[in-house]
């Protein structure tokens, strides 16, 4: 991502503005984050040294709730990237209704090439320096790539020994379940990309059970992914991972794949599958695309290849502006991003609710009211579309910023 990542949000903001004929100082404020904090993350390494890392977390729009948005621990984050994402935030939790504003984080470092000690030392210096930001009714962070609920329960535990050592469940979500976590919000994304999967094929006309389906991931979201489309009746066919890419025909055998992976950390050399170059897997025919990976990985020119008759974007931002207009013309329905993988938020929103009441949800309660959140998302952004005749994302965004706007206008400006 990077600086084209803002610019891509800009873009859609400002088109799904059009869409939605907001006023004009809506559309102007939802150009501009809130609050953009970054900080100086010294750490003692293991070896003596001193290493100073870079980290953000920035607001872009906190007028519907608490900011809401993981925290990324990537090499490549920039304080663009993280600026998108809070965007992109701000608009999935509009499009699910659920009452949180967009906020994102994002340290520069390698995980990889730390110990857990390091690790530890840089996530408590980082919640040390964005502290004044976090808290259960202003901002409530969760886990994103890199980041897990060791990570959490790390950031929730300084949070409380710099807060006087009040408890605050609610301010982080993605925690281990000893310290309030819940069940549900690990497979939450995951979950959700499901329910628009099956409500984008009944909505075409299609039938789900036997048809062809194509991940490009397999980490936190695409393994859990493959399982439940096997589950539906779907066929995996194709899977990849940043070790390569396996491909089956007659279906991949995803128990068998999640076990190779565990044993040898990736996909490739997987004896069940044959191998395939990881950029020809978004071009194999299939009915279902499921992008689960990073950002930007279908351009115009991969756009031009995808032979599927669906894309969900479990992935953040994972197709460029450039190639919405090739997909539209190919008459490719895509169900995007700021709604399909909307299920991590909505788990993430279940979860603190869970914490400010003090009891916990029953597991089947919870799955019943996920799919009820992101089964009638759905249903509005498809309505939407039809209303306004435009794509399914260009709908999401528009639906979205009207929900902002029509709540930036309620509040008005202060003072």
């Amino acid at each position: 991502m990077g600086s084209s990542a803002w610019e891509a949000v800009l873009d859609r903001i400002d088109d799904a503005a059009a869409v939605a004929d907001v006023e004009a100082g809506v559309h102007a404020r939802l150009r501009h984050p809130e609050r953009v904090l970054e900080v100086s993350i010294p750490v003692r390494m293991d070896d003596g040294t001193l290493e100073v890392f870079t980290g953000w977390r920035v607001h872009h729009n906190t007028v519907r709730g608490p900011g809401k948005g993981g925290i990324r621990f990537h090499p490549d984050v920039d304080v663009e990237e993280v600026t998108a994402l809070a965007a992109q935030m701000t608009l999935k939790t509009a499009v699910c209704g659920i009452p949180f504003g967009g906020a994102k984080g994002g340290v520069r470092c390698d995980p990889r090439q730390m110990s857990a000690g390091e690790l530890e030392r840089l996530t408590r210096r980082y919640t040390s320096g964005i502290a004044p930001l976090l808290g259960p009714d202003r901002d409530v962070p969760a886990p994103d790539i890199n980041t897990d609920g060791r990570v959490m329960a790390w950031l929730l535990d300084t949070l409380q020994m710099t807060g006087g050592g009040i408890h605050l469940p609610g301010a982080v979500t993605g925690k281990p379940l000893s310290v309030g976590g819940t069940r549900a919000h690990a497979g939450g994304t995951s979950a959700g990309v499901v329910v628009c999967a099956r409500a984008v094929f009944e909505a075409l006309g299609m039938d789900l059970p036997g048809r062809r389906a194509v991940i490009q991931g397999f980490g936190k979201v695409g393994g859990p992914l493959a399982f439940l489309l096997k589950s539906a009746g779907m066929r995996v066919v194709g899977v990849s991972d940043v070790t390569g890419a396996v491909i089956n025909e007659g279906g991949l055998d995803v128990s068998e794949l999640s076990d190779h992976v565990k044993a040898t950390g990736g996909v490739a050399g997987f004896p069940l599958g044959d191998p395939i170059d990881p950029d020809d897997l978004l071009a194999l025919p299939c009915e279902l695309l499921i992008p689960a990976a990073l950002g930007g990985v279908i351009d115009a020119e991969v756009a031009e290849r995808i032979q599927a008759k669906v894309i969900v974007e479990a992935a953040n931002g994972p197709t460029l502006t450039e190639a919405d207009a090739v997909l539209d013309r190919r008459g490719i329905a895509v169900v995007p991003d700021v709604l399909a993988n909307a299920g991590g938020v909505t788990a993430s929103y279940f979860e603190w609710a869970q914490a400010r009441q003090g009891y916990p949800w029953d597991i089947a309660l919870t799955a019943d009211r996920h799919h009820e959140v992101m089964a009638e998302a759905f249903d509005e952004v498809w309505a939407a579309s039809q209303r306004w005749d435009v794509s399914l994302r260009r709908a999401a965004y528009a639906l979205a910023i009207d929900r902002v706007g029509a709540a930036l206008e309620a509040r008005g400006i202060f003072p």
